[in-house]
């Protein structure tokens, strides 16, 4: 019987522990709440490759432009051995799980009602892009939890290719293959600097979540990425950013080291092993002109017994890199900018937009200014219309 990923219960092990990693954590898990579908993480043989046949047999997903990735492409990203986190999207959406996407995705609809000033002459859903989309579980939960009168499409857009096919193959389990609402979604490999290139389609909103746009480093990269967003977007729509909150930026001087661990059992509900996540560690290099921080991000997966790590040439991406003594350990140092509220709010004007709501978390009900509950600095940004 097949092994499966499963999140079964999240529980947080704080590493090293400062003031300043209590008031402001990289995540925040929440035992009581996780994403119904973690159980794609998924078939312990397949992962992203579970639903091979089933996509070589669907129609091509591609959008007008022609941009998605082919089949073959597709293939080749899920059987190559991972050279960083990235490249391991299953542990990287089972390291996250513990986020509610189905009431985030609710936040970011709010919000944009509230504060858009679109307007249509027909009575149709959002078309929203979510740029540095990951295994894309705002945009799923986006058209299953929303009908086509409130979401007409998502696109999504990634870099990394395993990202790309990945998320694709979530989609396909999610929505179904071929009809219905897979229809109304679309992935598409590029860089979140020239959305321009990627679609032809006009859009009520975009959304760049989980800090994504901390990968951005210079003042011309984010203007690229917000200027391209402006020539896409309806006057009077949104563009909706999630980054660490401005404490973050302000205590460097506090180098902290988080982590957290998923248990992970099988189809009966056996735990056969874990994963654990470090995010940040005491020795990361801050550069205080440039605002990036060096950020050291590691996840170790462990098998508890080696005779269940799979040999075949089917293997997943998960296991491909894995030891004899059933380990699988990624660590890199990624460059990340900190962000203050005034920075988002002049880059922001620079590429045509105002910055006219600010929250502490993806809730309407956490202010920026809360110190208890405010831990991350989620900004509305609006198209300012065309005189």
């Amino acid at each position: 019987m097949l092994l499966l990923l499963s999140l079964v219960g999240l529980t947080q092990e704080l590493v090293t522990v400062s003031s300043f990693t209590q008031h402001t954590p990289i995540c925040r898990p929440k035992s009581h709440t996780h994403h119904p579908s973690i159980s794609l993480l998924a078939k312990r043989r397949g992962g992203a490759m579970a639903n091979r046949k089933k996509k070589q047999q669907s129609s091509d997903t591609s959008d007008s432009k022609g941009f998605s990735q082919t089949i073959e492409e597709e293939q080749q990203a899920s059987t190559t051995p991972a050279d960083n986190i990235y490249s391991l999207p299953p542990l990287y959406d089972l390291a996250f799980g513990y986020r509610n996407y189905d009431e985030e995705v609710d936040f970011l609809l709010d919000v944009h009602e509230k504060y858009s000033k679109t307007t249509s002459t027909e009575a149709e859903g959002m078309n929203i892009l979510e740029l540095a989309a990951g295994p894309a579980r705002h945009s799923l939960s986006a058209l299953s939890q929303h009908s086509p009168s409130e979401v007409s499409s998502m696109i999504a857009l990634d870099l990394n290719k395993d990202m790309v096919y990945y998320g694709s193959e979530n989609a396909d389990y999610e929505l179904g293959i071929g009809g219905g609402r897979r229809d109304d979604f679309t992935y598409v490999k590029g860089d979140m600097r020239y959305t321009t290139d990627y679609t032809t389609k006009i859009l009520d909103s975009a959304w760049l979540l989980l800090g994504s746009m901390q990968h951005l480093l210079s003042n011309d990269d984010i203007i690229s990425c917000l200027t391209s967003l402006h020539s896409i977007i309806k006057p009077g729509g949104t563009v909706i950013i999630e980054l660490p909150h401005p404490r973050e930026t302000f205590c460097m001087g506090e180098m902290t080291k988080n982590g957290w661990c998923v248990p992970l059992e099988d189809d009966e509900e056996k735990e056969y092993g874990k994963l654990d996540i470090i995010w940040g560690d005491e020795n990361d290099v801050f550069d205080e002109i440039q605002q990036i921080r060096h950020f050291t991000v590691g996840l170790s997966l462990t098998v508890n017994d080696v005779n269940d790590i799979p040999k075949d040439e089917d293997t997943s991406p998960l296991f491909l890199q894995m030891s004899k003594d059933g380990k699988t350990n990624i660590k890199e140092i990624v460059p990340m900018r900190l962000f203050t509220l005034q920075e988002i709010d002049l880059l922001a004007r620079c590429s045509g937009f105002d910055l006219v709501a600010k929250y502490g978390a993806l809730s309407e009900d956490v202010s920026i200014e809360n110190e208890e509950e405010g831990y991350r600095m989620v900004c509305i940004l609006r198209r300012i219309d065309s005189k």
